[in-house]
């Protein structure tokens, strides 16, 4: 099984001296990432170059403990880089920021506030010269998309937990992010949740087209939603150890997925890197 091989244009962008194609969304430059700890250094990820383009879905799996949060949590600018570099269409990330959107496992609600006003949080802090009426129906174009039509006006502790995240689904995509960064997102769900918001999810992204990164566990959830599957080594020192190229043609249903000649092909590739 090949690993990708992207054709880039020959145009770029410079940064500290680093040439950039100017279709690389993300690049991860010989990432490391060290905790101090009583016995010496831990080192979770060390030597990990990654690029991602524009318009991209790459899933990311590994076992438990091989830092695949540890390097969202990067990108994100809410851990520091031990080593390396992290940039957005060449930009150097220093922080948390607007051109980064995060859906994480737990959705992180504001429990006291309705589903409209937790996604009005981050959208009156990136379009804060809109009007109000404006910005108000960003949040409801999103909650809409997700499915929250009659939910607007709930609290968010009132919310089951597959609306909660379909909350943080709208909040993470209203933004209007570069890169939406997504960390087992629908890993607490039962099976029948966890499949309608795959489909949701992939439904915003095929009318988006944003930049997507997500970690995942679940090996058809890596298949069905990537162009790529990023494969890391066991940690310590994890860093890439394979890529997969998924040429389903997009948009996908999961019918189509399921009857592809090449499905069984792709996971027995991932579960053989898995057990070994």
């Amino acid at each position: 099984m090949k690993t990708a091989t992207l054709n880039t244009d020959t145009s770029t962008l410079s940064e500290n001296g680093i040439q950039y194609p100017s279709k690389v969304m993300l690049d991860l430059h010989n990432l490391k990432k060290v905790y101090p700890t009583p016995k010496g250094d831990y080192v979770v990820l060390e030597d990990l170059n990654l690029q991602i383009m524009k318009e991209e879905f790459v899933t990311i799996i590994g076992h438990s403990g091989c830092g695949k949060t540890t390097m969202l949590s990067m990108i994100a600018g809410l851990n520091p880089i031990s080593g390396g570099n992290i940039a957005v269409l060449g930009n150097p990330v220093k922080g948390p920021g607007p051109d980064r959107g995060v859906i994480f496992q737990a959705p992180s609600l504001m429990p006291w506030m309705t589903a409209l006003e937790n996604v009005m949080l981050g959208v009156n802090q990136v379009f804060p010269h809109a009007s109000k009426k404006e910005r108000k129906d960003i949040a409801k174009y999103y909650l809409h998309k997700v499915g929250l039509d009659g939910s607007f006006d709930k609290k968010a502790i009132a919310l089951s937990q597959g609306m909660q995240q379909r909350v943080g689904i709208a909040r993470a995509f209203a933004i209007k992010p570069k890169v939406l960064l997504l960390d087992e997102p629908f890993g607490m769900l039962d099976s029948l949740t966890r499949g309608e918001l795959q489909d949701i999810l992939i439904e915003i992204w095929n009318k988006e087209k944003i930049t997507a990164v997500m970690i995942t566990h679940d090996v058809d959830e890596a298949i069905f939603l990537a162009d790529r599957v990023v494969m890391m080594t066991s940690g310590p020192s994890a860093k890439i150890g394979d890529i997969l190229n998924i040429d389903f043609e997009r948009p996908r249903t999961r019918k189509s997925v399921l009857e592809h000649n090449d499905y069984y092909k792709y996971r027995k590739h991932l579960i053989e890197f898995l057990e070994h």
